[in-house]
């Protein structure tokens, strides 16, 4: 033996108590499987579901997932320790059977030290490999690493989906019982799972509380796998595998759901509104899922649909604050104003401290132009959270429409102090020293908003009439022409321009621009017109 191996044995067996695999141990119950030698995940979707070895697979993924994996290390890792609850077996005389469950609870929670994670909040506790390292998890991640031991070992373990959990089967005909991977091995019942995690009835559309087989589980980890992706902001891959997870499991109503989110975040309310319904088939108990499709048929401008799906989610989970604001949003679209305040009101009386839902009531009355009331409301918000930059915006609008323009003005300074990137708060404050002809002002905050948001045609425009109205007419060119750029039918532009270049007496480019703002339909000034004909003609 090398020196160096050596010392990776050693390292292995003080860090984890893996103890060494020598030539003369008999091999492992999976060593004839085919996904052990496989080396793409799309190899692995082609094999039988009885042929994959879900270590490989799940840590093929590790590896996309992170380029510093190396995969046959950890499989390598997995080996060890399954060699080792082998030993530990055959000094108990126990064969790998339902018996072999202690000492492989023994060996996880009490050697090793595995421990579950209180909320699945971390993207990276899915990854088996990051299970190994942290010795950490939640519960499909903590399965995996159950199941992939029972695979080493030939005992007959299946992975268990229920909505929103996951945990493992013994089964082996005779002997049937379920372990909690996330309660150190410990058994429930069936009636447990279904009690708590409120399963729907079996009438054949859905694999909950079935053994899975082994492409099924695969299923579930895309599933999770595409959240995780999801997190990071990597849509693309989110999406393909959460499709992975749908053609695999089209009775799993999470992924349908999940799918369904990719999908209305990327704009296609058709396909979302399809994977919702279908899961709703599947679960019609999810009161998420009816949220997110009461989402939909708002994007899809059907307000009484998502009225509905809103208040089915409802019935489902009384104490759910998103259902009961979209509700109050969709019917101030509506212009359902006492509706719109009450389901607000019934939320606060859930959730009194959700500043969230105090800026949502002062917004539905300051859309009522209930300016009073409005800040009122934003006022309790900010005493939630005092940093709540959105609402100092809010309150600005409100002055604004009270024509009250320095409070405005101090709002909008305010809303800035704490996001000083707040695009609409920079704008408006900039149209507030436009009104009050502090143009030198208005110039500042549109150049800062240009440089956080240089693609805007509005900006530009108005930065130019600024410009203008301080008689700076090459600088008002150059912003017209910037806002031409991006907006070539921006009549109003246009007849800025033609303004400006009358007064820098260019008479045929003011003409010119003059005419486009009149054939753009822009109301142009007779006046200018004719003044600048006027000109042309005298130069001629």
């Amino acid at each position: 033996m090398t020196k160096g191996k050596f010392l990776f044995i050693t390292a292995l067996v003080l860090v984890f108590g893996w103890s060494p695999c020598y030539c003369s141990e008999k091999p492992l119950a999976n060593e004839n499987l085919n996904g052990l030698y496989a080396r793409s995940i799309e190899h692995i979707l082609r094999l039988d579901a009885s042929d994959i070895d879900i270590a490989t697979a799940v840590l093929i993924i590790s590896e996309q997932w992170n380029d510093n994996v190396y995969g046959k290390e950890y499989v390598a890792k997995l080996d060890q320790m399954a060699y080792e609850i082998r030993r530990r077996l055959k000094e108990k005389r126990l064969k790998a059977n339902h018996k072999a469950i202690r000492v492989i609870n023994n060996y996880l929670y009490d050697d090793i030290g595995l421990r579950s994670v209180k909320e699945a909040t971390n993207p990276n506790d899915l990854f088996l490999h990051s299970v190994m390292d942290n010795k950490r998890g939640y519960c499909l991640s903590l399965s995996i690493l159950y199941l992939a031991l029972g695979e080493r070992l030939g005992m007959p373990l299946y992975g268990v989906v229920v909505p929103g959990h996951f945990f493992v089967r013994y089964d082996d005909g005779k002997v049937r019982f379920n372990i909690e991977a996330t309660s150190r091995g410990g058994t429930a019942s069936d009636e447990h799972y279904i009690t708590k995690f409120n399963v729907p009835e079996d009438d054949g559309n859905s694999i909950y509380m079935l053994n899975l087989n082994k492409r099924q589980t695969l299923g579930c980890f895309f599933n999770n796998l595409g959240n995780s992706y999801t997190e990071v902001g990597n849509k693309d891959s989110a999406l393909l595998s959460l499709e992975r997870a749908v053609e695999i499991n089209p009775y799993l109503s999470e992924s349908r759901t999940n799918l369904g989110n990719i999908y209305l975040d990327m704009g296609d309310v058709d396909d979302a509104i399809f994977q919702y319904r279908y899961a709703l088939r599947i679960n019609p108990k999810d009161a998420k899922t009816h949220h997110n499709l009461g989402n939909a048929y708002r994007k899809r401008e059907w307000p009484d649909d998502a009225i509905s799906q809103y208040k089915k989610a409802i019935r489902i989970d009384p104490n759910f604050i998103d259902a009961y604001r979209n509700l109050s949003s969709t019917y101030l679209q509506e212009r359902m104003f006492s509706e719109a305040i009450f389901q607000l009101q019934r939320a606060l009386k859930l959730e009194p401290g959700n500043a969230k839902c105090y800026k949502q009531m002062g917004d539905t009355y300051s859309y009522m132009d209930d300016c009073s009331q409005a800040i009122e409301q934003y006022e309790r918000a900010l005493v939630l959270k005092w940093d709540f930059a959105e609402v100092y915006l809010a309150i600005g609008v409100c002055y604004n429409k009270m024509g009250q323009i320095e409070k405005e003005i101090a709002a909008y300074k305010n809303a800035l102090e704490i996001n000083s990137e707040l695009l609409p708060a920079i704008s408006n404050l900039a149209a507030a020293y436009f009104r009050q002809e502090d143009y030198d002002s208005a110039i500042a905050q549109y150049k800062r908003f240009l440089r956080i948001n240089g693609g805007d045609s509005v900006v530009y425009y108005y930065l130019a009439s600024a410009y203008s109205n301080k008689e700076d007419y090459k600088k008002a060119i150059k912003a017209y022409r910037k806002a031409i750029s991006l907006d070539s039918k921006m009549g109003g532009a246009h007849n800025g321009l033609a303004f400006a270049y009358y007064k820098l007496k260019e008479y045929e480019l003011a003409f010119k621009h003059i005419k486009i703002a009149e054939e753009l339909g822009f109301e142009v000034s007779g006046q200018l017109v004719e003044a600048i004909k006027d000109r042309l003609r005298w130069t001629m």
